[in-house]
């Protein structure tokens, strides 16, 4: 029996919702894809969900280029306890996906567990560089075609999170991004590649630029007040780009806490840094060289006014003096560990 023939034993009914991770970038939104695609051969109907916005980013030219029909969370109609649900690319109880309402009955990513939760299938392989990868390999493994558009979607979502085949790969990513190379669609692909980047894109820029902070090998910058989450991790890799850095953490105010993203090149592990340094606070991990973070309103008020003897009582940036202690918290959270 198949990984894939394993996966859908568990599933009940004939319908499932496949979830990925909120504001959900290539590899999440082809992994869903590719589940959705395969599940309709078996025939089971599958619809994709994620919360947060996608609009004027690259996921958001994916969908549109390729066709495939996805649904915020806030536009679904409200999900039974009994509906089941397989996430990809993210873990129940992570702090990048909600709880929805229904079961989480099945689970496939590539990122390292760091939350017992159990389901009735899993295949998470954290050594794997890209979801997409094992995807492609169920259409394999089942000798199931694949289309041009699907194709087209894997081989985006392997690019995107191995970094153009430089990050993290493994033997499967090698393997799988061969094997779709001459079924995708490659104007497709380099319309993809071509930039999305938006005229207000540069403020965040500016902003990280002008707020960089360097110990040694490691830099730290604040992109400002409401970055969408996929720009935050593109200025990441921006800043990764500096010569003599080998770690990097980008870092956004939201109304409901700070978003991080950071960056290794393999020096330092980026996943197990993060886990460490949140502890506490926040809630984060991911992979050696690409992980994320994310500290809630609360935590970080009272991280702050723990550390300073002072009542902290808002974390908005435009008040006089309060960057400054949010660049604090995050710099010598994340230095502590580094230097254990």
């Amino acid at each position: 029996m198949t990984k894939l023939d394993k996966m859908i034993s568990n599933i009940s009914g004939e319908k499932v919702y496949i979830q990925t991770h909120n504001f959900p970038d290539p590899d999440a939104i082809a992994s869903a894809y590719g589940i959705q695609c395969l599940l309709k051969v078996k025939g089971i109907d599958a619809q994709i969900c994620y919360k947060g916005n996608i609009e004027k980013t690259v996921a958001a030219k994916m969908v549109r280029l390729l066709d495939i029909k996805m649904v915020e969370v806030s536009s679904l109609d409200q999900l039974k306890d009994t509906d089941e649900i397989i996430i990809v690319d993210a873990q129940k109880g992570n702090a990048n996906i909600i709880d929805m309402d229904g079961e989480e009955i099945i689970c496939i990513d590539h990122h390292p567990v760091y939350n017992d939760d159990s389901y009735l299938f899993s295949d998470i392989r954290p050594d794997v560089g890209a979801c997409a990868s094992i995807i492609t390999s169920y259409y394999y493994e089942n000798n199931i075609p694949i289309d041009r558009h699907v194709a087209t979607a894997l081989l985006y979502g392997i690019k995107v999170d191995t970094a153009d085949m430089k990050r993290g790969v493994s033997r499967i990513d090698l393997d799988m991004f061969y094997n779709l190379y001459e079924l995708a669609d490659h104007y497709v692909l380099a319309n993809l590649d071509s930039s999305v980047l938006q005229f207000e894109d540069l403020n965040a820029y500016a902003n990280a630029i002008t707020s960089i902070d360097i110990y040694n090998d490691v830099c730290f910058a604040c992109a400002g007040n409401n970055c969408q989450e996929s720009l935050v991790a593109t200025i990441c890799d921006f800043v990764m780009s500096l010569d003599g850095i080998d770690f990097a953490v980008v870092y956004s105010v939201k109304t409901d806490g700070v978003k991080l993203s950071i960056r290794s090149n393999g020096k330092y592990d980026a996943g197990t840094i993060t886990n460490k340094a949140l502890e506490g606070a926040g809630n984060g991990g991911g992979h050696e060289h690409m992980a994320g973070g994310f500290i809630s309103e609360s935590n970080l008020k009272k991280s702050i006014s723990s550390r300073t003897k002072n009542p902290c009582n808002s974390i908005n940036l435009n008040k006089s003096g309060l960057i400054d202690e949010v660049r604090d918290e995050i710099e010598q959270r994340f230095l502590h560990v580094i230097n254990e």
